[in-house]
């Protein structure tokens, strides 16, 4: 890496980690940082790597203070510590996304303009649901709900949640840019219909990061191979698009002004089919950045254009520090300037310098990204790498062709079909090679998540780019690696299968939501709440084998506990339903009783007190104590708490109950359990005392990877490990198993 130019790191590092302080600290120490920073950079002016990581720092903590100033708007903090319901007036900032669940509801950012009377420009986070068409709502719409204000998550620059459940009015139209785009992405999907559902719901996915008809078994073998990139816009997407019209120009002998002016328009072009939100535009840049560099060589000059951009993109939206997709944008195109030139010359004396790019660019990409992914996921992908490699060839025909496709939709539609249909074939090996390399043995390796996890993987990442210089060490390295497969395979081949034997309880990887299954006897279990999908919960009981469920227990009726629950009843026999005395939501109750009187299953509604035995369980409804009115979230708070018994083994069942059911639970006597399945996905909503007093020794929490509600919470997850339990959560590991073997608490992981 010599001869780089890095003199602009130091300022692009110490903009992004002090924008990130900031937002998740305060506005008063956001200017307190700030003010030292300017201050310190006045008196080292002449140190000049430390002078400008001061500047960095103050630009980075001055520009989030700013609008950490505008969100804590005393006016809108006021509507929202007293809970208003208001009518709004708001303009949409990007694509509504699609909460999982029986009853469509979408999170959708916008700008708060005006509350009643008062004009205001905060942004806030919608929370739709009910009539109304959310889905087909555009970037910069403007339109007038009601609904209730309520406090946000923290550690972002939105200033309030609000809940909506009546449909939009419209104020006039979105911009022609963001009609235009939405024209030519429900194009791209007629175009796609008639094909084979994995190929037709991957390929605008390619395009544009529409997932919304990729099959769940799909999505999730592009997760397990560490494919998920290509799924959503990023600089890769503007790379191959614009490469191509270059190629394509060069070919006809463009000038370089042509060739310039032609890649201006195509990623204008790029932009407005992708739809120009801020991760969109983000990519456009990044993706600019990546292809300049590789296809001038000159990686010297594209380093400080790479870290100008990032300094300059922290400062306009600073909410970009804490985003996982912008630091992936990051280090790729920071991998791509780094190390794929290096890595490509060293193979073009091998090989020629097609087959040389097309190893390095994805090789480079993925281990630039590794500690971010590893930092996220909690385990390292080890076939990554060589999928990435496999998959290269196809995507750039895939992406081009859908392109092709959309841009074709409105002007002649057979042409768009015609073009999506040859996309379809290369668009059929990548959901290959995804769904090969996520059933091979091995494929991930359990990693510390979070910023240590990062930390490790980058500091071994370092010492083996490093060490690979010597060849020396290159051979050590492969005969470690090669005995180490050799070795490790057999056993885990001939590893026990999925699962484990003396199992009783598995907490069901539903994504964001809770599915718990507690086993009576072989084939037999209690099921105590259905995820939001069918499709997960049923293949969780189908991996365990489970065919008859005595009773199946509904915490309470939010659609991430009872949307999936025609999956319990998928092929099994449910002997009965207890549900909450709490009805709302009214329907997620309907939903649940309508399944229930389908099958036949007679339904009770649980009493505090209330004991029943099933086998070798003994289950007892704790809480809630009492009907709970006037909090956060009733419907939580109302939650069917259970105390189930395993022979000497306690379990605690919390359903989503917060701070005011567990403050009544602890005042009822609460006591210690040995498995805790921490309450509301470990949100922050915990109390303290009760946490203490249950003082479990295991804690699972079922959470769904990379959700927007800021799941779990650290602060919680950091408290129980003080308290001496094991914590696992399913965004990591998968279905999580407890059994006891030789006595003893084990917990054992799918993934």
């Amino acid at each position: 890496m010599t001869g780089r130019d890095l003199r602009l790191a130091p300022l692009a590092l110490g903009c992004w980690l002090a924008a990130y302080a900031a937002l998740l600290t305060s506005l008063t120490i956001a200017v307190a940082i700030t003010l030292t920073a300017t201050a310190s950079a006045l008196v080292l002016r002449r140190r000049r790597v430390l002078c400008l990581a001061l500047i960095g720092v103050a630009l980075g903590a001055g520009a989030t203070a700013a609008r950490l100033a505008i969100r804590d708007d005393p006016t809108v903090t006021r509507l929202v510590s007293d809970r208003a319901t208001i009518t709004a007036e708001v303009v949409v900032r990007d694509d509504p996304r699609l909460l999982p669940g029986r009853t469509p509801s979408f999170l959708i950012d916008a700008d708060l303009t005006r509350a009643d009377d008062l004009a205001l420009d905060v942004p806030v986070l919608l929370i739709a649901s009910g009539d109304g068409d959310w889905r087909a709502l555009l970037p910069g719409q403007r339109l007038t709900v009601t609904g209730r204000l309520g406090p946000t998550r923290g550690g972002d620059l939105k200033a309030a949640v609000l809940a909506v459940n009546r449909p939009p009015k419209l104020i006039g139209r979105a911009p022609w840019v963001q009609r235009a785009a939405g024209s030519l992405r429900t194009g791209l999907q007629r175009a796609c219909e008639g094909l084979e559902p994995r190929r037709g719901g991957l390929l605008p996915g390619l395009v544009v990061g529409d997932t919304s008809r990729l099959p769940p078994e799909v999505q999730e073998d592009f997760k397990a191979a560490g494919m998920t990139h290509l799924t959503a816009v990023s600089g890769s997407n503007v790379a191959i698009v614009i490469g191509c019209l270059l190629l394509l120009l060069k070919a006809c002998r463009a000038s370089p002004a042509i060739c310039a002016a032609a890649c201006v328009l195509g990623v204008a072009g790029f932009v407005i089919l992708a739809r120009p939100s801020p991760s969109v535009l983000r990519a456009a840049v990044m993706g600019s950045l990546a292809l300049a560099a590789l296809a001038t060589g000159r990686g010297r000059a594209a380093l400080p254009a790479l870290s100008a951009t990032v300094a300059v993109l922290v400062v306009v939206d600073p909410e970009l520090a804490a985003d996982a997709g912008f630091t992936l944008s990051v280090c790729a195109t920071a991998g791509l300037l780094l190390l794929a030139p290096g890595w490509r010359d060293a193979l073009q004396r091998r090989m020629p310098r097609i087959a040389a790019e097309a190893l390095a660019v994805p090789a480079a990409a993925q281990v630039a990204c590794a500690p971010v992914i590893a930092a996220l996921s909690g385990s390292v992908s080890l076939i990554a790498i060589p999928a990435n490699l496999l998959a290269t060839a196809a995507v750039a025909p895939a992406t081009v062709l859908g392109v092709l496709a959309a841009g074709l939709s409105p002007i002649w539609p057979p042409g768009a079909q015609f073009a999506a249909w040859l996309a379809s074939y290369p668009a059929a090996w990548l959901v290959t090679v995804a769904r090969v390399a996520a059933g091979l043995p091995g494929a991930a390796l359990p990693w510390p998540s979070g910023t240590p996890g990062a930390l490790l993987l980058t500091g071994l990442t370092v010492l083996a780019l490093i060490g690979f210089r010597s060849a020396k060490v290159r051979r050590v390295v492969l005969v470690v690696t090669v005995a180490a497969v050799l070795g490790a395979a057999p056993v885990r081949v001939l590893a026990p299968g999925w699962p484990p034997t003396g199992w009783f309880l598995v907490a069901c990887d539903v994504g964001q939501g809770d599915a718990t299954v507690l086993r009576t006897r072989e084939g037999e279990a209690v099921v105590v709440d259905a995820g939001p999908e069918p499709s997960a919960v049923a293949g969780c009981l189908d991996r365990l084998g489970i065919t008859t469920v005595p009773l199946l227990v509904i915490s309470h009726f939010h659609a991430d506990h009872v949307g999936g629950v025609a999956g319990v009843f998928q092929g099994r026999r449910v002997s009965a339903v207890l549900t909450p005395a709490w009805p709302e939501p009214a329907e997620g109750r309907t939903g649940v009783l309508a399944a229930a009187a389908a099958a036949g299953s007679p339904v009770a509604m649980a009493a505090p007190g209330e004991v029943r035995r099933i086998g070798p369980l003994t289950m007892t409804v704790v809480g809630p104590v009492a009907p709970l009115h006037g909090t956060r979230s009733d419907p939580n708070n109302n939650s069917v708490v259970l105390s189930v018994s395993f022979g000497g083994t306690s379990v605690l069942l919390t359903g989503d109950a917060e701070v005011e059911e567990q403050q009544e639970l602890v005042t009822a006597g609460a006591g210690r359990a040995d498995v805790l399945k921490v309450a509301h996905h470990g949100s922050a909503f915990q109390d303290p005392a009760f946490l203490t007093a249950v003082a479990p020794a295991i804690a699972l929490v079922s959470v769904g990877a990379g959700n927007d509600y800021g799941h779990p919470n650290p602060a919680v997850l950091a408290s129980l490990a003080r308290g001496g339990a094991r914590v696992v959560r399913t965004d990591q590991a998968g279905d999580i198993a407890v059994a006891i073997d030789a006595g003893e608490l084990t917990v054992t992981p799918r993934s």
